[in-house]
């Protein structure tokens, strides 16, 4: 039997785990009210979709794009068709014309060109998606129908129109002096839910919109409500305080597996998972000049030390399978098996030798030119899965004769880092399933994706050129054969080195109907949830 997390021995002790919890007057209040109460570690924070700064959970609730990514392919939204001219340079979308915002302001193609271009103005902000790069103007056709013109023909185009964001849509009322970049007066989308009363750091409310154009929401109210994970997330879904929670926009989970399975095991709770939506991975840095990981062979000696299989049994749980390539098969144009290298210590220290990084008599720590080799690796703290691995490793990588500094920080201050560079190593993931594989694949060359890691290439910009050439194949077996490619020159240099593959975890009552998952882990279809 695996030894109980601290936080579980303690609420043992103190009996606050029980074998069942019939009559939760929270859980049931909760029901009666048609209401969920969702814990997240952090505040929704800025509700304009056209900019960063908020959860896209709860902006997915709010806004919505022309079209949506099904796993039948683009399906229609608030866009009933679509026509793309011959040389894939032309999108024309017909409009629904039943829809309104949240204000009451009519959603015609006047307020999709509004919306669109307020985006591009602040486009250098959305480099890291390609589309962002390509339009060129949009053009109003009639009330209904709008033209949407790209500089060059891009394949990816529906798909990346399709994402939570920033190509989704806000009442042109709501604009400050005609654009989105400098914020936004009020949130009001087209979505199944309105925007209620947010107290930050707190909560926020997300109600029921009784005027939605599509199929309204069974539910009549989504809550968020802040709080730290681990022991007061579950101490909250124990008591019925809340009684939701799911995977984040970081991919970390508010509860431990364990609480997970303690909150299944009183009958209340259902937990959840969806399909691989993306993949856990260590970024090695090339581009750090200044440490041994700029050595491709170092790199791919590093590449040997991860024993997936362990991680994926033991800190996971099982949880998650081991990723032997950086993109599952269920990933769009990635129908091929390219495997990474296999855990395999004696291979490390070989390549480690050949990199002229030798062990001395008098220290554990290999050496080259007196100096030791010691890097830096950066953990999301608000994972502790994460932090997990990272002591881990940094004992794998003790027997190999490399001295590793492990630094929990925000995801916020890990994204700083993998623009700016200032990083050894770090924990990350793939942009997922909705994304992929065009997305990370066009980060591999974005400033604010893995340019910095990458940068340290000696083909790099054959790299790059490939990845532009690649994006604007129409034919689907020679994109995937270009992606193909790519990837395999990027995993010869040993800097995305798959972990594991990532699903999103949902803890619901147990008669909580309809809990499906979308294409993306950063939105759940809370406006099909429904009680028995």
């Amino acid at each position: 039997m695996r030894k109980l997390t601290k936080m579980s021995a303690m609420l043992l002790a103190s009996g606050l785990i029980l074998t069942g919890c019939g009559g939760n007057k929270g859980l049931e209040e909760k029901k009666e009210n048609k209401q969920l109460t969702y814990t997240t570690v952090k505040d929704i924070g800025d509700m304009n979709p056209h900019v960063y700064g908020g959860s896209m959970s709860a902006e997915s609730m709010i806004y919505e794009p022309l079209v949506r990514n099904t796993k039948d392919g683009i399906k229609p939204l608030l866009a009933k068709k679509w026509d793309v001219s011959e040389d894939g340079k032309t999108y024309t979308f017909h409009l629904r014309d039943d829809v309104k915002f949240h204000d009451g302001t009519p959603f015609d193609a006047d307020a999709v060109k509004k919306n669109i271009d307020a985006v591009q103005e602040n486009k250098k902000l959305h480099s890291w998606l390609k589309i962002s790069t390509l339009i060129d103007n949009v053009k109003v056709k009639d009330k209904y129908t709008v033209e949407l013109n790209l500089k060059e023909a891009y394949q990816p185009a529906l798909a990346e129109l399709a994402m939570p964001r920033p190509y989704v849509f806000v009442s042109p009322k709501d604009f400050k002096n005609g654009t989105t970049k400098d914020g936004v007066k009020k949130f009001d989308g087209t979505g199944p839910f309105k925007l209620g009363e947010h107290k930050k750091d707190e909560s926020a409310d997300f109600n029921k919109n009784d005027q939605y154009w599509g199929e309204k929401s069974k539910l009549n109210k989504v809550q968020a409500k802040v709080m730290p994970a681990g022991e007061t997330a579950f101490l909250s879904m124990k008591k019925g305080e809340t009684n939701f929670a799911f995977t984040d926009d970081r991919g970390t989970d508010s509860l431990d597996k364990d609480s997970l399975k303690q909150l299944k095991d009183t009958g209340d709770y259902q937990v959840k998972r969806s399909q691989p939506m993306n993949t856990k991975m260590l970024v090695v840095n090339s581009g750090k000049k200044d440490n041994a990981v700029s050595d491709k062979t170092v790199r791919q000696a590093i590449g040997h030390m991860v024993n997936r299989d362990k991680i994926a049994k033991e800190i996971l749980d099982g949880q998650e399978k081991p990723a032997t390539q950086l993109f599952a098969k269920n990933v769009t144009d990635i129908n091929f098996d390219m495997p990474t290298r296999k855990y395999d210590l004696k291979k490390a220290e070989s390549l480690l030798d050949e990199a002229g990084w030798k062990k001395g008599k008098d220290s554990d720590v290999r050496q080259k030119d007196g100096k030791n080799l010691e890097m830096a690796m950066y953990y999301d703290k608000g994972s502790s899965s994460q932090k997990e691995q990272a002591e881990y490793l940094q004992a794998e990588f003790k027997k190999m004769g490399i001295k590793l500094n492990i630094n929990g920080e925000t995801s916020d201050k890990i994204a700083e880092r993998r623009t700016s560079g200032d990083y050894d190593l770090m924990f990350n993931q793939t942009w997922g399933l909705l994304y992929d594989p065009q997305s990370t694949i066009a980060a591999f060359k974005a400033k604010n994706g893995y340019e910095s890691a990458t940068s340290g290439i000696e083909n790099k910009d054959k790299i790059y050129n490939s990845i532009d050439d690649a994006f604007k194949i129409q034919n689907g077996k020679e994109r995937s054969d270009a992606y193909k490619n790519i990837l395999k020159q990027v995993d010869d240099e040993g800097i995305f080195i798959p972990i594991s593959h990532g699903s999103m975890t949902v803890v619901a009552p147990k008669d909580l109907e309809k809990v499906s998952f979308t294409q993306s882990q950063y939105e759940l279809p809370f406006n099909e949830m429904q009680y028995k």
